[in-house]
């Protein structure tokens, strides 16, 4: 099984809402570590113009190029459900690998704190939360329901098999387990 994420771009209003409720459910401190980002794009010229955004987490690659990346193998990939994990105290930190694990992520989901010799932080999908049947703090907080999270073949099977939107970009070398709706230019 491979747990995944949906995103409704028609749905999102770039609120920031997920960003805020993943930072206080993590006490991520303010700076630049975001283990969710919401990305913006505009296009066109008044009165035609066009507006989108995209949720950006860690994907929870099917083929994560960031493991073979990791030079001391603190990231792995759970067998039971895919999602991808790091080992914060096996990780060098920022400064004796260089971000390896960032530089190969498509994403740019690997994030590192200010702090000297900072441990890759990431998205791991709030495994707390899913261990009590319950989805991602991201999931729950949109006020505009733009996300789901859960099994990729049920996430398939409710919402379809959409792999393109606007900004995004399905690399097939590590198949992102996401399914998206796309807002239309």
């Amino acid at each position: 099984m491979q747990i995944g994420f949906y995103f409704d771009q028609t749905r999102c209003t770039g609120c920031g809402t997920c960003i805020v409720a993943c930072e206080d459910w993590h006490d991520i401190p303010a700076g630049p570590a975001k283990w969710i980002r919401v990305l913006y794009k505009e296009a066109g010229k008044c009165p035609e113009v066009f507006v989108s955004y995209l949720v950006v987490p860690c994907y929870h690659c099917a083929s994560p190029i960031c493991l073979p990346a990791c030079p001391v193998k603190a990231i792995s990939k759970r067998k039971k459900d895919g999602i991808v994990v790091v080992n914060r105290e096996v990780c060098l930190g920022n400064v004796k690998c260089k971000v390896a694990c960032l530089k190969a992520c498509p994403y740019d989901a690997p994030q590192f704190g200010p702090e000297p010799d900072a441990k890759m932080q990431k998205c791991d999908l709030c495994l707390e939360r899913w261990k009590e049947k319950k989805k991602p703090i991201c999931v729950e907080a949109c006020p505009t329901r733009a996300l789901d999270a859960g099994p990729l073949n049920k996430l398939e099977a409710r919402y379809g098999k959409v792999r393109k939107a606007e900004g995004f970009v399905y690399y097939k070398k590590t198949e992102p387990s996401i399914v998206l709706k796309p807002k239309r230019p």
